[in-house]
Order: C-alpha cells, then sequence, then structure tokens
C-alpha cells in the first residue's frame, strides 16, 4: 500500500472531471505534509484513473484531472 493511497482514493471516490487542492487539503487528507517524493508516487494515480496535471510550488496546488479514455 503506497503512502498516498488516501489521497489517490479520495480523488476516485469524489469522481470529478478535475481537482485543485492546496497543500494544507492533501495534508488533512493524508495526515501528513507533502513531500518531494510525490513526484515518484503521483504516477500511481494512473492505476486510479487520474493523473497530476500542475504543481504549483507559487499557489501550493495540485492540480489533478481524470484521464479521459477514446
Amino acid at each position: 500500500m503506497s503512502k498516498y493511497e488516501p489521497l489517490w482514493n479520495y480523488i476516485k471516490n469524489n469522481n470529478k472531471d478535475s481537482y485543485k487542492l492546496t497543500y494544507d487539503e492533501i495534508e488533512n487528507i493524508l495526515g501528513f505534509p507533502i513531500e518531494h517524493s510525490f513526484l515518484t508516487y503521483k504516477k500511481e494515480l494512473i492505476s486510479y484513473g487520474y493523473e497530476v496535471v500542475k504543481i504549483s510550488m507559487k499557489e501550493k496546488t495540485i492540480l489533478f484531472n481524470k484521464i479521459i479514455k477514446e
């Protein structure tokens, strides 16, 4: 089980087309602050049907989009 699985499940279970979450919101979901290792783990999200589109260090937000299969 990945330490980011609670975040992936949150995104998948809410089933929105797009999410823009702040670092604080992510910390509340996970129970720990987002770390640099997130960059390695973000590829796990693809198996949940979503992808990381943008990470804004300035705004402290991450944009997630649902993967549209044609």
